[in-house]
């Protein structure tokens, strides 16, 4: 028992002696004053503002599609005995060109009729014109004073036979001009998109015989932005004239695996902007696609669906700067000579993908943040380590690296 209780005792010494010892070796131990941690500032890529003329372009697609397109229907019935060769899908043919003939015999004769009436009553109203003017000289020769009526002088008679005369010659005209009907010619130069009636086929009047096309101007129409309306510089009802013309435009497409490119004009706006889309569209135009405004012989083919470069308004002095720079709507940091930020609102004209122009806002050489930044203040200090490629742009020396490559492609090749 005494054993144990002196093994407790030494065993409760030992722990005491240790925890003694340890408060004496934190005693014992220097103290040390905390100090901040000096952040370094966060490196930030940067763009140099370069103001520069700038031509805001605008880009659409649409479908080509004819300025004048018409149903060609038949005004006298009668079988159909000629078509013209050019009378096909596709076929072209110049202003006043026969494009179907009807069968003539019945509107001959009824021609021939007409003009047989006319001169009868022609006869009959000489007849009573003489036959008036006889009645004036008899009551006249008879010495007296008051004036004749209009039944002794035979009025009645000759008024029916002018009458008689007039409708005579209105129903020859129109004979004349159903005959002349029979006779469908091209009211423009232009293609033919349809064809619904052949030679030997009977036609009434309204019955539709095909569908044409004029080819003096296609026009395709661009759907637009308030945006791209402010690009362009037009309003939404814009109408071209001599003192005021539209935007120049290029039109381009792939046929048959060739590049075409065609020239064009916008001409004029929609009166009203599509409810569905809220968009309006612009209307260019191509003078002559078939002719002389086609792409080395390409025509612009009336259904050919096309991309529009539309030329917009020129800036004098824009800024042009990667998307990255843009925080918020209109807001950008630029970085002070003593390397801190500065929060400027600028006045942007046009966002791209990859850009964004501005009209004002910054000065020639200043420089823009184009890295990320959280929780940035105005003040901030910052490190700025490099300047960002704005795409589109060239730096100094591109131009040397550029013939370098080049030489050393063209010394491989050899």
């Amino acid at each position: 028992m005494l054993r144990k209780i002196v093994t407790i005792v030494g065993t409760v010494g030992i722990f005491a002696g240790g925890f003694a010892l340890i408060g004496v070796m934190g005693a014992l131990r220097p103290k040390i004053a905390p100090k901040e941690v000096a952040l370094a500032p966060p490196a930030v890529f940067y763009a140099v503002a370069e103001p520069k003329p700038v031509t805001l372009d605008v880009y659409a697609q649409g479908e080509v599609r004819p300025r004048t397109d018409i149903n060609l229907t038949a005004e006298v019935a009668g079988r159909i005995v000629k078509t013209s060769d050019a009378f096909v899908v596709g076929g072209a043919f110049d202003e006043g060109d026969l494009l179907v003939k009807i069968e003539d015999a019945d509107y001959r004769a009824a021609l021939a009729g007409a003009k047989a009436r006319v001169a009868q009553a022609e006869e009959q109203l000489r007849r009573e014109e003489a036959e008036s003017d006889l009645a004036r000289k008899d009551y006249e020769a008879l010495g007296r004073d008051a004036d004749p009526s209009e039944l002794t002088l035979r009025m009645p008679q000759l008024a029916q036979a002018r009458a008689a005369f007039a409708a005579a010659k209105a129903d020859m005209i129109s004979a004349a001009l159903e005959l002349e009907r029979t006779e469908i010619k091209a009211p423009f130069k232009g293609r033919v998109r349809e064809r619904s009636a052949g030679v030997g086929q009977f036609i009434s009047p309204g019955a539709p015989i095909g569908k044409i096309f004029a080819t003096d101007v296609a026009e395709v129409r661009l759907p637009m932005t308030d945006g791209d309306l402010a690009k362009l510089g037009i309003s939404i009802a814009f109408v071209e004239t001599p003192e005021t013309p539209g935007p120049a435009a290029t039109l381009s497409a792939t046929i048959a695996g060739e590049f075409h490119e065609w020239k064009a004009r916008i001409a004029r706006t929609d009166g009203a902007i599509d409810p569905s889309t809220r968009q309006i569209s612009a209307i260019a135009v191509v003078d002559d696609p078939y002719g002389a405004g086609a792409d080395n012989g390409a025509p612009l083919a009336i259904g050919l669906f096309v991309d529009a470069r539309i030329v917009g308004k020129p800036i004098d002095s824009a800024v042009v700067l990667p998307r990255s720079a843009l925080y918020g709507r209109d807001v950008v940091y630029v970085i002070r000579e003593d390397d801190t930020l500065e929060e400027r609102t600028v006045s942007i004209v046009s966002a791209e993908k990859d850009t964004i122009t501005l009209a004002g806002g910054l000065e020639a050489g200043e420089r823009v943040v184009t890295s990320p930044l959280r929780g940035a203040r105005g003040g901030d200090k910052v490190s700025p380590t490099e300047e960002t490629r704005i795409p589109g742009a060239t730096r100094a020396g591109d131009e040397e690296r550029a013939a370098v490559a080049e030489a050393v492609r063209e010394g491989a090749l050899q």
